[in-house]
């Protein structure tokens, strides 16, 4: 099915393609049927390249090029190993169902500036294609800057006051990070090592002491460099860009931005230092505790939203701390289960945006207090949300599950057992902040009394949904769907990521 198409080409081809398509929804800007036909089009060819892609990576090729060589051991190059190949289908594949999403809730919400919030997508995923394909730390950052400056006008896509301010927060602190502490840190790997370049173990082992300063130095500079993995305490610009529309909600916490902090902390862990030589010092403690920390202050403070947004956004900043967690354990099993978190959360997390962005469209309610009763009258929405929460705490069989249990036994490996409480009790919240949404939609009154066995107030009304139109609906739905399918699936991705733990 792949072979028509060499996989090095493939990787050009998936950085290219959303690049024209950028181009042919400007020209399509009259014509919304077009411009949305062309996004859709765009998205399915960029997946099929990004499968090609992954096959190749699974029969143990690394496809890739070289495009510019600024010095010896600096250039612009891509090379795409098993982590990035899994972003690589994750981003591109979620881009198809989020565009779905778009349409029915731009339309809903007759949204304007319709052509620019495309031709945003379609750069930002090209720029997270590119980060999940980089070769190198200096390739990684330019597309990094990329996604950054191309989220920007989605994230002001509404124009007044509120969005102007979050914006400002946003590319305060994403630009503020990089280049004040992520750009130093791929400096000083530079001078150190005399190379920028990704590869299996690390490279610093061969330059310098586990325990030497300089690694404790450049952890902390990458940890929190890569701004987009949202480590308290530079994790505002988060909640601060819910202001945008929901699907741009949806993209910032499943498709591209804060999965690309993540993915960048995850493959600077393996590829620069390597879960070998972290497990030697004692380096990675500190960011450990900090993401400990991070996983369990965001969570009591989503307990405390109402605003249905805002709970999620700062349930995304917990969960991505399960993958920084992961990556400090330094153990085989904790690299893995970070590997997976980003996957399973973002088909998760996803959903819940989905459904939030549903309601919103059909009703005009954000705050969690308005939304008892509705349930009963969006049941699909409702249902689809419920699921996703089920994953995102990690109940089975939701996908959900299997990242959590890897963590635990990451953590029983390093020696750190107070960390499986951290996990434990972060679960439990989580039940708390997610399962009540649901649970207030679909058995309690408007009037905040227990709906249960109240004759009609206490079912579904049937004869009366109002669900939100079919672009809306039908995307949450799917991806509720790819929950349960890659609860089932784990055990091809655990053996597609084998080879980034070194297992031989």
């Amino acid at each position: 099915m792949f072979s028509l198409l060499s996989p090095d080409m493939a990787v050009y081809l998936a950085l290219a393609v959303p690049v024209f398509g950028f181009l042919g929804i400007m020209l399509a800007d009259k014509y919304p049927n077009i411009r949305e036909g062309v996004t859709l089009i765009t998205g399915v060819i960029t997946l099929y390249m990004a499968l090609t892609i992954f096959v190749a990576v699974g029969a143990g090729q690394e496809p890739g090029f070289e495009f510019l060589e600024i010095l010896p051991g600096l250039s612009l190059s891509f090379k795409v190993e098993p982590l990035g190949a899994m972003f690589g289908i994750l981003g591109s594949g979620l881009w198809i169902v989020n565009s779905l999403f778009s349409i029915g809730y731009m339309r809903g919400s007759q949204a304007n500036n319709q052509t620019r919030f495309y031709m945003c997508f379609a750069i930002a995923i090209m720029a997270a294609l590119g980060i999940a394909y980089a070769a190198n730390l200096l390739t990684f950052f330019v597309f990094y800057e990329i996604l950054t400056l191309s989220t920007f006008p989605l994230v002001t896509h509404n124009q007044n006051e509120a969005a102007k301010k979050g914006g400002s927060v946003y590319l305060g602190i994403l630009l503020g990070t990089s280049i004040g502490l992520l750009l130093p840190a791929i400096i000083l790997t530079w001078i150190t090592t005399g190379t920028t370049g990704f590869a299996l173990g690390g490279i610093l082992a061969s330059s310098v002491e586990a325990n030497d300063p300089v690694v404790s130095v450049l952890l902390i500079l990458f940890a929190f460099g890569i701004g987009k993995a949202a480590l308290m305490p530079i994790h505002p610009w988060l909640p601060n860009a819910m202001v945008a529309p929901t699907p741009v909600s949806a993209f910032l916490h499943a498709v591209a931005v804060v999965k690309a902090g993540v993915f960048g902390v995850l493959k600077v862990a393996i590829y620069i230092f390597g879960i070998d030589f972290l497990s030697m010092g004692s380096a990675a403690d500190f960011i450990m505790w900090i993401a400990a920390f991070t996983i369990l202050a965001s969570s009591m403070i989503a307990m405390s939203q109402d605003n249905l947004k805002a709970r999620l956004a700062y349930s995304t900043v917990s969960q991505l701390s399960y993958v920084t967690l992961g990556a400090m354990l330094a153990t085989s099993m904790g690299a893995m289960g970070g590997g997976m978190q980003i996957a399973m959360h973002a088909v998760g997390k996803m959903t819940l945006f989905m459904c939030a962005g549903a309601i919103y469209i059909k009703t005009h309610k954000l705050l969690i207090s308005e939304m008892a009763g509705l349930g009963r009258v969006m049941p699909v929405t409702f249902g689809a949300f419920f699921i996703g929460a089920m994953s995102i705490i990690g109940l089975p069989p939701l996908a959900g599950a299997w990242p959590k249990f890897l963590l635990m036994i990451g953590s029983a490996d390093a020696g750190h057992r107070l960390l499986l409480f951290v996990l434990a009790l972060s679960s439990i919240l989580n039940v708390i902040y997610l399962l009540s949404i649901p649970l207030k939609a679909f058995y309690f009154s408007d009037n905040g009394k227990d709906g249960v066995g109240a004759g009609p107030q206490g079912r579904v009304q049937w004869g009366n949904l109002k669900e939100a139109p079919f672009f809306c609906v039908m995307p949450p739905v799917l991806t509720a769907i790819g929950c349960v399918i890659l609860f089932f699936l784990a055990g091809s991705l655990y053996d597609y990521l084998l080879p980034i733990m070194e297992v031989k």
